[in-house]
């Protein structure tokens, strides 16, 4: 399998393409601000065709290059539908404007094809399954894939802002419930293997057995239950 990811854009937001093998078709995740540059190199280097466009959630910083990749490529964009309208309505997603040099860069709105993710979707796109964890807490339409264990690799488990190496979304901007975020953490990581890698949306990879060792959001979840409330690390995400 070929995973292919770059940080892009303002808040170095990491942008993955997933393929069976280089020269197939393959999935897009995230291409948030300025990614789409980026897609289009990694595309080229790999001789890889999109087949579809599969997002975390809205925050304009993992869906702001959405509409010229899908464009492009004549390919649909997967979202929760909780999430849909931070496509066209950033500025409401986030509670307060996102500044007009960013704005101005930004193609706000909707491709011409969208489809709904749901809590337990199996997908299986350009030949790879993916199971869909609805897991609110960032944002109310959070959600998560899962790409199962094979011969070559362990599980993949591509947490979007849920969960970081060391850290996990923040929860103070609309729709984020810290409540929801460590309910979220207990029920979609914690039963996962350790041996799950994790490509989280910002920062460096990492796996469920390593956070669950040193994550101390994890590490609380696992040992008090969803009503932690662990503050010693910061958290990150738009």
């Amino acid at each position: 399998m070929l995973i292919a990811g770059f940080p892009a854009g303002a808040w170095g937001t990491n942008c993955y393409l997933v393929a069976p093998a280089a020269g197939e078709e393959c999935v897009i995740i995230d291409p948030g601000h300025q990614a789409a540059q980026g897609v289009e190199e990694a595309l080229k280097k790999h001789r890889l065709k999109p087949v579809a466009v599969v997002l975390t959630h809205g925050h304009i910083d993992h869906v702001a290059s959405v509409v010229p990749v899908c464009g492009a490529h004549d390919v649909p964009a997967w979202i929760h539908p909780e999430d849909r309208y931070m496509m066209s309505d950033p500025e409401r997603a986030l509670g307060r404007s996102i500044g007009m040099p960013l704005m101005g860069e930004l193609t706000i709105g909707e491709p011409d094809d969208v489809k709904e993710l749901t809590d337990g979707a199996a997908l299986k796109l350009a030949g790879l399954d993916f199971s869909v964890a609805h897991a609110p807490g960032h944002t109310k339409g959070s959600v998560t894939f899962r790409m199962p264990e094979n011969t070559e690799i362990p599980s993949v488990f591509f947490s979007g802002d849920l969960l970081f190496a060391g850290s996990i979304g923040r929860t103070d901007l609309p729709g984020g419930s810290h409540t929801e975020i460590l309910d979220s953490l207990a029920r979609v990581c914690l039963p996962l293997d350790d041996s799950t890698v994790v490509l989280s949306g910002h920062g460096p990879q990492t796996t469920i057995g390593q956070e669950r060792a040193t994550n101390p959001y994890l590490r609380q979840v696992a040992a008090a239950g969803p009503g932690a409330d662990p503050t010693s690390a910061p958290r990150r995400g738009m």
